[in-house]
C-alpha cells in the first residue's frame, strides 16, 4: 500500500492476470466475493446487495476469533467493468470510515485495479494505514489474485505483496546477493547461512537455517530457473539434509517436495518498489500434499510477513 497524490489518501494498485469482466464479477457478485473479501481467516455473510447508485451492500465479516463485524457499503457511482465509488466501514449506527474509488482497466487481457481510499485528514490516513496492516487487510487483494488464478487458470497459488521505500535496483540486490538474502529471508528467530550460492539463471544454492540454540537446523537448496534484472526472479526450492540429499520439511512431512517462487519487482514511483511474491507447488505432488499447501496459506502469510518485515528493517 502506498500513498498517491493527496496526504489524506491511501492508494493501492494491482495487475491481475484475468479479463476485467471476471474481476468485476468477483467484486460485485456476493457469492464470488465470499471467496476472497477480507483478511485471511475471515469469512463474510451477505444480507442484501443492491448494486446501483444509492444502493447498499449489507454484510457481516466473521473474524477467526469469532468476533463479528457488521458493515454497510453505500454506492455513489457504479460504472460496469470500469468504476466503483462507495463509502466503507460504516453501518446504520456509525458513519463510514472512508470513501473508496476503484478503477478497473483491461490491457491485453489483464486487469489493472487502482483503488484510492480518501479520509478526512492525513492523520486519519496514517492511522487507517497502520490499522489495515495490523489487521492483515492488505491480504484481501492477494486473496483476490488467488481466486482469479483459480477461476482463470485452475491454479492454486499463494500471493503476497509489499511496497518498499527502496529503488528497484537495490531491491533486486536484496533478492539476488546471498549476503543480503541471509539477513532477512529466514523465518523469524532463525539464522540463514549459505554453503554456496550461484544466483543466476540455471544457478543453484545450498543453505542452512537454524534457530538460536541450534535445536532446529533445516537445510534447503534452490535452483534458479530465470533471473531478469531488475524485475524477475524465479526459483524452485526443496528441503534437504546436510549432504544435499532430498529431504522433507522437518515439522511437516506432507509438505510438497518442491515449491516454485516467483518474485516480480515493479517500480511504483521514484524510490518505491513493489515486491509481488507468488508461491505454488511445482512438479508432481499428491492430493494430500496439495491440500496441505492450500490449507496453510494463513501460516504462509505470517511467515512471509515476518521475513518482509525483516527486509524492511534491513533496508533502513
Amino acid at each position: 500500500m502506498g500513498t498517491k497524490n493527496k496526504a489524506n489518501e491511501l492508494y493501492i494498485n494491482r495487475i491481475y492476470d484475468a479479463p476485467v469482466k471476471l474481476v468485476w464479477d468477483a467484486w460485485t457478485d456476493p457469492q464470488k466475493a465470499a471467496h476472497w473479501w477480507g483478511p485471511r481467516g475471515f469469512t463474510i455473510t451477505t444480507h442484501s446487495k443492491d448494486l446501483r447508485v444509492g444502493g447498499s451492500w449489507a454484510y457481516t465479516m466473521h473474524g477467526p476469533d469469532g468476533v463479528d463485524y457488521p458493515n454497510k457499503t453505500i454506492y455513489h457511482e457504479v460504472e460496469e467493468c470500469a468504476k466503483l465509488v462507495y463509502d466503507h466501514g460504516g453501518n446504520d449506527d456509525r458513519p463510514p470510515l472512508f470513501r473508496v474509488t476503484v478503477l478497473f482497466t483491461e490491457v491485453a487481457g489483464k486487469t489493472i485495479m487502482e483503488m484510492t481510499m480518501a479520509l478526512e485528514t492525513p492523520e486519519a490516513a496514517k492511522e487507517i494505514k497502520k490499522f489495515i496492516k495490523q489487521a492483515g487487510g492488505n491480504a484481501t487483494w492477494d486473496r483476490l489474485g488467488e481466486y482469479l488464478a483459480e477461476k482463470q487458470n485452475n491454479q492454486d497459488i499463494f500471493l503476497i505483496n509489499r511496497v518498499f521505500e527502496a529503488p528497484i535496483d537495490l531491491m533486486f540486490e536484496m533478492w539476488t546477493r546471498p549476503e543480503h538474502i541471509a539477513k532477512w529471508l529466514a523465518p523469524t528467530g532463525f539464522e540463514m547461512k549459505f554453503k554456496y550460492a550461484q544466483i543466476e539463471s540455471n544457478g543453484k544454492s545450498f543453505y542452512s537455517m537454524a534457530n538460536a540454540d541450534q535445536s532446529v537446523v533445516m537445510y534447503g537448496k534452490a535452483h534458479y530457473l530465470e533471473i531478469q534484472k531488475p524485475n524477475l526472479i524465479r526459483y524452485t526450492q526443496q528441503f534437504a539434509d546436510q549432504n544435499e540429499n532430498m529431504g522433507r520439511h522437518p515439522l511437516a512431512p506432507t509438505w510438497p517436495e518442491t515449491m516454485l517462487t516467483t518474485v516480480r519487482l515493479t517500480e511504483e514511483a521514484v524510490g518505491l518498489t513493489r515486491a509481488t511474491i507468488q508461491w505454488e507447488v511445482y512438479g508432481e505432488a499428491s492430493a494430500e500434499e496439495r491440500a496441505m499447501f492450500h490449507n496453510a496459506k494463513g501460516g504462509m502469510t505470517q511467515g512471509w510477513t515476518g521475513s518482509l518485515d525483516k527486509l524492511e528493517d534491513y533496508l533502513k
